[in-house]
């Protein structure tokens, strides 16, 4: 038997371990699933027990001693901030008499990314490390009584590893835009048939042509005052989405202080005053949209900022992928193409698990046949490489 251990912080391990299985094979962790990003969570507040979101970090330590395998998972009493929806699960089981929650969530908290869920140190047998962290997973739950295991957003390999153990597959949709190695955004839109080509053109000219400006702050250009602004922009959409938005101020000054590099804040700046900007984190080969809002209304604004702005930053930085948050089929038209997204789960309940299967079979299918359906409504000409991406 492998022993895992139960970290009720990420304060109980040094960011250089915790990293160094985060990274993997690479030469460092994605933004989201990094020590600096996941403490800022817990450290702000916006992660602990009382925003039901209870740190229960698994560790499997390797023979020297030091962390091995490592996996940042969640005691959740409500499904909030996950972007894969099991509420209608809870609904059902709780109907006929169970206890859904708590559950443990396998998650970046808030965060609709696919990355590594089963963080295993490069000089560790990858199958080991991640089949010592899915176990304790399971073992997780029935110590805390929880009535399920969810690991969300995770990569297609990741998935199919847990289903041997057990876990239900699950998928979902994306739209992702993919860098062919164009020079320009003018170079990108030559990829597109001449109609949505032109609508593209006069899109983005609407966008500023109440004289607004638009800026990128990263690394030293993220003042204080940036991210005064842009929280407002924040609370204002969260607000209305969501009512309670899950982030506070403090948050963002802790995520400037420590990746202050790996942020990018696109703003739209007029008559001297920001009113608009989207926060994106910078990968390896990756930009992440993540959060936008505004406090006036200005027509394709939102395209703007969100989508084709991210994709001049993506062309001018070289990076390969531009993913820009969940759902939103209104991307497509912007040369966003659907992508299917992996996540999996272990239930307890045989009679929950059984009802579970079967639905997700059929969710399997829909999924697959919207993926095939949408990538053909694509903006591309055909027979473009970019039509093909599945």
């Amino acid at each position: 038997m492998t022993e895992i251990r139960i970290l009720p912080s990420l304060a109980d391990i040094a960011a250089a371990d915790w990293d160094a299985c985060a990274a993997g094979g690479a030469e460092q962790p994605e933004p989201f699933v990094s020590h600096a990003f996941l403490r800022a969570l817990e450290e702000s507040g916006c992660v602990r027990a009382r925003t039901g979101w209870q740190p229960q970090h698994l560790v499997m330590d390797g023979e020297d001693g030091k962390p091995a395998a490592v996996a940042a998972a969640y005691l959740k009493s409500h499904s909030r901030g996950e972007y894969v929806f099991d509420q209608g699960w809870a609904d059902a089981y709780e109907s006929a008499g169970g206890h859904y929650y708590p559950k443990v969530q396998v998650a970046v908290p808030f965060t609709p990314v696919t990355g590594q869920r089963l963080l295993v140190r490069r000089d560790t047998d990858l199958a080991t490390g991640r089949e010592a962290l899915g176990a304790g997973l399971v073992q997780l739950a029935r110590l805390r009584e929880a009535s399920s295991v969810h690991v969300t957003f995770a990569t297609e390999e990741e998935w199919l590893a847990l289903a041997d153990l057990g876990f239900l597959r699950r998928t979902d949709q994306q739209f992702h835009w993919v860098n062919e190695g164009y020079s320009s955004f003018d170079d990108f839109l030559e990829a597109l048939a001449s109609r949505k080509r032109k609508a593209l053109r006069k899109e983005r000219r609407e966008a500023v042509a109440d004289g607004i400006e638009i800026e990128w702050l990263t690394g030293k250009d993220l003042t204080e005052a940036a991210w005064d602004a842009f929280f407002a922009f924040y609370m204002d959409t969260g607000s209305r989405k969501w009512g309670q938005p899950y982030l506070n101020r403090a948050f963002f000054s802790l995520l400037s202080q420590r990746m202050a590099d790996q942020c990018l804040l696109v703003m739209a700046k007029r008559e001297g005053r920001y009113i608009a900007g989207a926060l994106n984190l910078i990968g390896a080969d990756r930009l992440y949209g993540r959060y936008w809002g505004c406090i006036e209304h200005h027509p394709y604004l939102h395209f703007e900022v969100c989508y084709h702005q991210a994709v001049d930053f993506a062309i001018a930085r070289g990076l390969k992928v531009v993913e820009a948050g969940a759902q939103g089929e209104h991307k497509l038209a912007r040369g966003y193409l659907p992508q299917t997204t992996h996540s999996a789960h272990w239930i307890a309940d045989t009679g929950l698990r059984r009802a579970v299967a079967q639905y997700l079979e059929r969710e399997r299918a829909y999924v697959a046949q919207a993926n095939e359906d949408l990538s053909a409504l694509g903006p591309f000409r055909r027979g473009s490489a970019e039509a093909e991406v599945e």
